[in-house]
């Protein structure tokens, strides 16, 4: 916890570089494309990805090479694909929880969630912030009754070239406290599947802002995804 006593000794430090970070940041675009639709031959399966910019595909210039287009481009060969894209930019966990709850009931099979990025940023508490999510997750099943919530881990934020030291080491060390609070919470959920968002530390595969996933890493980052579900959609296809 070396990093929380830092914190507290360097707050006033620590807030003037996150205020600069804020302000020089590269404001990247969502990625272009739409938002949902139907593609595919087979078995009916519908898709709803919820979440923050990773989920929007900022980094991406276009849908195709975001996390949607690398699920759909595997899911799409076993199966007629419903997609819907709920992301937005800055997202909090609650902001999403409040766009959640302005959509109509309806039946998804799977959800896939990316969040907690903005609720690190924000200063959330960890304890807050798990419980926020949790409570997501009950909204998301009791609105969409999914058979599978693919769960996607924090990324290892103490990477991110955009943020100087020593803030990106602080704004790492938390992270990784919200990537083993999010593990805990969903091991015990039989329909949950965790995704650990470990990809290789080169800047190079990052956005241009230094912040955001590069196009090969929505690649990996839909590969990892569709790992994870392929056995649940092999099970839904034969149901």
């Amino acid at each position: 916890m070396l990093d929380v006593v830092a914190r507290c000794a360097l707050s006033p430090y620590l807030a003037w570089q996150a205020y600069n970070v804020r302000k020089s940041a590269l404001k990247l675009p969502d990625a272009s494309g739409e938002r949902s639709g139907k593609r595919g031959t087979g078995p009916d399966l519908r898709l709803l990805i919820v979440g923050d910019s990773s989920a929007a595909g900022v980094g991406a210039s276009h849908q195709e090479e975001a996390l949607l287009g690398h699920m759909l481009r595997r899911l799409t060969q076993t199966n007629t694909v419903t997609w819907a894209v709920n992301a937005k930019t800055g997202s909090t966990t609650p902001e999403t929880m409040d766009r959640v709850h302005d959509m109509p009931s309806e039946k998804y099979d799977l959800i896939s969630v990316s969040l907690g990025v903005n609720d690190i940023t924000s200063l959330t508490p960890v304890h807050i912030w798990i419980r926020s999510y949790a409570e997501l997750l009950a909204l998301l099943e009791e609105k969409f009754a999914p058979d599978v919530l693919c769960i996607n881990g924090i990324p290892k934020m103490q990477y991110f070239p955009l943020l100087p030291q020593p803030l990106r080491w602080i704004v790492g060390a938390q992270a990784a406290r919200y990537d083993r609070a999010l593990r805990k919470m969903v091991q015990h959920r039989s329909n949950c599947r965790y995704v650990e968002l470990d990809f290789e530390p080169e800047p190079s595969l990052m956005s241009p802002d230094g912040y955001h996933p590069g196009p090969k890493i929505y690649a990996e980052w839909g590969r990892k995804v569709y790992r994870s579900i392929r056995h649940d959609v092999r099970q839904m296809t034969l149901n």
